[in-house]
């Protein structure tokens, strides 16, 4: 049967969960979370009542999932060559045809385009840090640096901290420095995450000549530079010290317990692999841990 007869045949008839996979919506899910924390820290910190701010933070929420959604199948889109070497991508829409390249591209950028309508209507800041988040994710990263430098995670970390200062200007209309600093722990917090998957899928993205740094560099560098963005980590909290000593307190506990986990790769006869997967399980809970001790800590500021 030849792609044309199958895409026939299947195009129309993606389920939910396909689309959810075409859209990367655990990734989606979990920038969701630091941009409801720069909202909320926006409306806390400058006096804006919760109540009235709803619709504002309804808003964001629905712009920043469909202009990230969007961006996702645009990468899914651009990326079906090497997705089709990679044995883990095998079953992603885009790769087994259960979606056409037209209906695809039609998905992509009508998601932007009513995401960044939705962000313009909150104000013009919040749509153009969209736009921004939009070009980065998918020329600087998914075209340009994903297949030719080995720096490709950090030049995606910039799209990627976007959406806290999304959530902040969303309600305030301008950058803080406490909007900066969620920026920044989202920044760090990236490189480790995915240098972690990268060493758990290094022979794939070998395979399919992406330069990872694990694929290329190997397992003791990416360690190094992993350790550097968990140093980097550190200082982060006390950028947010206006939510008092409870909460720098306990975002450094939760730092020095990442740097612990890292430590243990030092232990003699250490799985890499293993290694891996705790360092990335860690990171997961991380960043649901930080961003809800941020919301936690500034409500009962508030009450």
């Amino acid at each position: 049967m030849s792609k044309e007869q199958t895409l026939s045949q299947h195009s129309d008839r993606v389920s939910f969960k396909e689309l959810q996979q075409i859209i990367k919506m655990g990734l989606v899910q979990g920038n969701l979370i630091p941009a409801f924390a720069g909202a909320w820290l926006a409306v806390v910190m400058t006096n804006h009542s919760f109540l009235s701010s709803i619709p504002q933070i309804l808003l964001m929420l629905i712009g920043s999932t469909l202009i990230m959604g969007g961006a996702c199948a645009l990468n899914n889109y651009y990326d079906q060559d090497i997705d089709s070497i990679m044995p883990s991508k095998q079953n992603r829409p885009t790769v087994n045809d259960r979606i056409s390249d037209k209906h695809l591209l039609l998905l992509s950028f009508g998601m932007m385009l009513v995401g960044e309508a939705c962000l313009f209507l909150l104000n013009v800041p919040s749509g153009v840090l969209g736009l921004i988040g939009i070009v980065g994710y998918v020329s600087y990263y998914s075209i340009w640096s994903k297949r030719h430098t080995t720096w490709n995670t950090v030049v995606g970390s910039f799209p990627g901290a976007v959406p806290p200062l999304i959530g902040w200007v969303a309600i305030d209309g301008n950058i803080s420095l406490a909007a900066i600093a969620l920026f920044l722990v989202v920044f760090c917090w990236q490189p480790i995450h995915f240098y972690a998957l990268a060493i758990k899928r290094s022979d794939e993205y070998s395979l399919a000549n992406i330069p990872m740094l694990p694929s290329v560099k190997g397992f003791k560098r990416t360690r190094v530079s992993m350790f550097i963005w968990l140093v980097l980590l550190l200082p982060l909290p006390f950028l947010l010290s206006s939510l008092g000593t409870t909460f720098v307190v306990l975002a450094t506990l939760l730092n020095l317990g990442w740097i612990y986990v890292g430590l243990t790769t030092f232990k003699k006869n250490t799985d890499q692999t293993k290694w891996a997967t705790k360092m990335f399980i860690y990171s997961l809970n991380y960043l649901v841990v930080f961003f809800v001790l941020v919301v936690v800590v500034s409500l009962i500021k508030m009450i």
